[in-house]
């Protein structure tokens, strides 16, 4: 797989973005964005704050015009297209629910103010009450539910209406850790048998990685890198991708090999062995990246690693229930993060502070990356 694969080529999909631009003043939002999100699929749109995705999903609404650029929506062009017009519908952190109407009311709204028929909007409502399993609270208030139900009750009214297009702007931001994970996976559920296409905005990389189908990483209002979960996290196109996505390791140095198959990076450390090439030039700059899950760690020496084995002394331990995580320095005073999983109940390392220990890993658990 190579890393230009992972990225959507616009003119292809049931949503498309062509060079979407938008600029507020001397401010510039969103950058040349050119998307091509497939019918059914629900994509992330994941960046820190400030980096263009809310510009991005409101101008997909209609709440926001583009500078420049295109927005087709099942081949129409939508950009000249007020909000209330767009097939497209937006569910907001806040739920935005109706504390003065019941839970049935609040789903019903919108079919209420479209003017459809009674029986019409009866069946919708009931339907989709059903479907997010709340039929039997359909005479409560908002304050009445939990967190969890009232997010669900906000994607109810939000699909009553059938959109082509359904927007979520930070769906899950209001609930506790927990209660999120587990709306996750009922939310994901629910727009699948739906069928209908999502975007989503997140800054929580695991939630993005739990529910989307595909991730579009942005910074500076420019997408860096679109791709499945895995391919973002095991093939991250450049450093801040790296960086952005998990936990990573990055050992900067020089190209000092360069095969299609394998290449060698120089650095402080030693020179570190990478399963791929780069095709670039001997001595340029490059940075390997490994996650902190693929580096082995021992006491003692181990077997048969012919490259990629280095030493240090443990500086921190942290232990997380499911996984230790260690702070190893090396004779550079680099830092390196090494985590081990605790597989059994009564796994105990036998690393402790200050113990001297070796480290290492595959060639191929590691990432060149020029940029």
């Amino acid at each position: 797989m190579t890393l230009v694969e992972t990225n959507a080529v616009a003119g292809e999909g049931y949503l498309v973005t062509e060079k979407l631009v938008k600029r507020f003043d001397d401010t510039l939002a969103v950058d040349e964005v050119s998307l091509s999100i497939g019918k059914g699929e629900i994509f992330a749109l994941l960046g820190s704050s400030g980096c263009g995705k809310s510009t991005l999903l409101r101008m997909l609404a209609g709440f926001e015009r583009p500078t420049s650029g295109r927005i087709l929506l099942g081949g129409q062009d939508v950009v000249d297209m007020p909000p209330y017009v767009r097939p497209v519908n937006m569910m907001f952190q806040s739920y935005a629910l109706f504390p003065h109407l019941s839970i049935w009311d609040n789903v019903a709204f919108g079919l209420k103010r479209e003017g459809l028929p009674k029986a019409e909007i009866q069946k919708r409502t009931d339907e989709m009450l059903n479907l997010v399993q709340l039929g039997a609270y359909a005479k409560r208030k908002p304050h009445q539910l939990s967190g969890g139900q009232q997010q669900r009750v906000a994607l109810a009214r939000s699909l009553a209406k059938r959109p082509k297009l359904l927007l979520l702007d930070e769906p899950l931001g209001a609930l506790d850790k927990k209660l999120r994970e587990q709306t996750q996976f009922e939310l994901v559920n629910i727009i699948e048998q739906v069928g209908v296409t999502c975007v989503m905005v997140t800054h929580d990389q695991e939630e993005a990685m739990t529910m989307a189908n595909r991730i579009a990483v942005m910074s500076k209002g420019r997408v860096l890198q679109v791709g499945t979960p895995e391919q973002v996290y095991e093939y991250p196109a450049n450093r801040f991708v790296a960086d952005f996505i998990g936990n990573v390791n990055l050992f900067e140095g020089k190209l000092s090999l360069d095969e299609p198959d394998r290449c060698a990076v120089s650095t402080s450390l030693g020179e570190i062995h990478v399963g791929h090439g780069v095709s670039g030039t001997l001595d340029m700059p490059v940075a390997v990246a490994v996650r902190p899950e693929k580096i082995a760690i021992s006491k003692t020496a181990p077997d048969n690693v012919p490259c990629n084995l280095f030493r240090g002394r443990v500086k921190e331990i942290a232990y997380f229930g499911s996984y230790n995580t260690f702070i190893v320095q090396t004779s550079d005073g680099r830092k390196v993060k090494v985590t081990e999983a605790n597989t059994s109940r009564h796994d105990l390392s036998d690393i402790t502070w200050e113990d001297d220990v070796f480290f290492w890993w595959r060639p191929g658990a590691s990432v060149a990356l020029r940029d």
